[in-house]
């Protein structure tokens, strides 16, 4: 019986100063990932969105290597989200369940692609915390606006918030290729069926929906956040207009009359 664990241990790893640094055997490289072999059936996987997967290494030997990536972090994360895949050899036998994963034998890509979609399932579970919370944060303002008829935050504070939503969105695109198969699934049925249990065990598909779902309510609140800003903020400049014209025939008035 073995382990796969996922961890979240930064926003950001450098996957370029990290392959140029690491001294293990490199099995799988692109700009995004980096899969290595350790030892005989051990392994890390280093992905750019600051995951990091082991697989079948003690917790001396995992703290370790964490060590090792630390420099190349960015927003190094003390307190870090995790899963945890037991993995079982069977001949002749492929079957992913809750929590666990049979294999016929400890190929590399079947024991890539369970770490894999472990990273997958913890960043999902980061993002979903991140929206939750922006979501409530949002419902705080459109209560105030229910109960006020006004607005309690700033223009700044909305254009702040609005690309702290983009940036999001924008992170979970560029790093979350749920939808996407990878390719060494292409041309082998059984990676291709291991694969798709994976991402149906993990729920990956459905959970990413549910993330997409907030962020498009808390975008259309913001956008109604900001035309009523600009809606203030037009009315107040035709005020100061009228207001300006009024002074200026005042002050033609006095002028013919003095």
């Amino acid at each position: 019986m073995f382990a796969v664990v996922a961890y979240q241990v930064a926003n950001t790893i450098n996957i370029k100063s990290s392959k140029q640094q690491l001294q293990y055997e490199l099995l799988f490289q692109d700009s995004d990932e980096l899969f290595y072999a350790i030892l005989q059936d051990k392994y890390i996987y280093i992905f750019h969105y600051g995951m990091v997967s082991f697989f079948n290494m003690a917790n001396d030997e995992i703290e370790k290597a964490i060590e090792l990536l630390k420099p190349f972090c960015d927003s190094y994360l003390t307190e870090r989200n995790s899963e945890e895949v037991t993995v079982k050899v069977q001949p002749n036998t492929l079957e992913v369940n809750f929590e666990s994963v049979v294999l016929p034998d400890l190929n590399s890509e079947m024991i890539r692609l369970v770490m894999l979609n472990a990273s997958q399932s913890v960043a999902l579970n980061r993002y979903s915390e991140i929206t939750e919370e922006l979501l409530i944060e949002t419902n705080e303002h459109t209560k105030y606006l229910e109960n006020k008829g006004k607005l309690d935050i700033s223009g700044n504070k909305l254009k702040r918030f609005i690309g702290k939503i983009l940036n999001i969105k924008n992170k979970i695109s560029e790093n979350l290729y749920i939808f996407d198969s990878p390719e060494i699934t292409w041309e082998d049925e059984q990676l291709n069926k291991l694969n798709q249990e994976l991402k149906k065990t993990f729920d990956l598909k459905d959970r990413y929906h549910l993330i997409h779902d907030r962020i498009e309510i808390i975008k259309e609140n913001l956008e109604l956040f900001k035309d009523i800003m600009d809606h203030r903020e037009s009315s107040r400049l035709e005020w100061i207009i009228i207001i300006l014209i009024l002074v200026e025939v005042v002050d033609m008035f006095l002028l013919k009359l003095f």
